[in-house]
């Protein structure tokens, strides 16, 4: 039995979906999803906000302010709601409906940004409002989860441990790039631990992480317009870009057969399955990756037949091409 007094106690999730039934490999997700804040962010969210309580950054007239397209946000609200904090979160007209709804609901001041930065996209503007609303009121905390090391030392300290805990024997774990917290706190790990797993970047097409061009992209998680300052490319392996296209149908599989992840889930699930395919052409490779949310918040988008042929066409409703039958 488990009792918490504090939501952001609920982190650790020992929750595996093995994928071999419905794709036909030994590729284990690991579901974070499941917490009060609805997402891995809650992790790096308690992670960091006790960082700055340790370095007494926080008192009682304090607003904490973020960027964020979502679930960091989600994250940090529960927390300042539990601890009487003030929060302000700084999003773009990408956030749906239902996560602004969730902040909201957690007494949280929603800042939207409507245009993006010419640039560097939605995200510099993001950023671009935050340094002005912190340099006109020292009051605002800003956490810049972007530069802060203990949004890495979240995964390195939690995350990956019990990943290898479960899968000493790991040949590959396939890893989303965001902001880099996740990616780097689990590369790093595999690599001090001494881990022989190969760590294989996942990231969005249309995304600059990696030094490719920038393009439009719809489904917030993954992917940057800004590269990621704690990223370090030379821990990596290898690189998967996946289109935003095969994100959705990656999610709309899963979810055919009862597993209603969210966005950033389908793109690794797809990444996953193209590396795979080129380099496991004897399915022997064990494998694992991470589901950072369930499907609750793409209702209107990922799973919403009229926004994907509106947005991606009729395609994006086929199933993905390894599926087992």
């Amino acid at each position: 039995m488990a009792i918490i007094s504090a939501p952001q106690e609920l982190t650790e999730s020992d929750l595996f979906v093995d994928l071999k039934p419905l794709l036909g490999r030994s590729l284990h997700v690991k579901c974070e999803g499941m917490n009060f804040g609805g997402s891995i962010k809650l992790r790096a969210a308690a992670s960091m906000i006790a960082a700055a309580e340790r370095a007494s950054l926080i008192n009682e007239d304090s607003v904490l302010i973020e960027s964020s397209s979502g679930n960091l946000g989600v994250a940090l609200s529960v927390i300042a709601a539990n601890k009487g904090l003030r929060f302000t979160c700084v999003t773009d007209q990408r956030c749906n409906e239902i996560t602004a709804a969730t902040m909201r609901a957690l007494g949280t001041e929603l800042v939207v940004i409507e245009e993006p930065d010419p640039e560097g996209g939605f995200l510099k503007a993001r950023l671009d409002w935050v340094r002005r609303q912190c340099a006109a009121d020292d009051r605002y905390i800003w956490l810049n989860q972007y530069t802060n090391e203990a949004n890495w030392g979240a995964h390195y300290e939690g995350t990956a441990p019990v990943i290898l805990k479960h899968f000493p024997d790991l040949d590959v774990l396939f890893v989303g790039v965001g902001t880099g917290g996740t990616a780097m706190g689990c590369a790093r790990y595999f690599r001090d631990s001494g881990s022989t797993a190969r760590v294989v970047a996942i990231d969005a097409v249309g995304s600059v992480s990696f030094g490719l061009p920038p393009e439009p992209r719809m489904i917030p998680g993954l992917g940057a317009s800004v590269t990621p300052p704690l990223l370090d490319l030379t821990v990596f392996d290898d690189l998967i870009q996946v289109s935003e296209l095969d994100t959705v149908r990656a999610c709309r599989t899963l979810a055919s057969r009862g597993l209603l992840f969210g966005g950033s889930t389908g793109t690794v699930v797809s990444g996953a399955m193209q590396w795979l395919e080129q380099h496991d052409p004897d399915r022997t490779l064990r494998s694992a990756c991470i589901s950072a949310d369930m499907g609750d918040r793409y209702l209107s988008t990922l799973y919403d037949d009229g926004w994907v042929l509106e947005n991606f066409g009729p395609e994006a409703l086929q199933p993905l091409p390894y599926v087992s039958r």
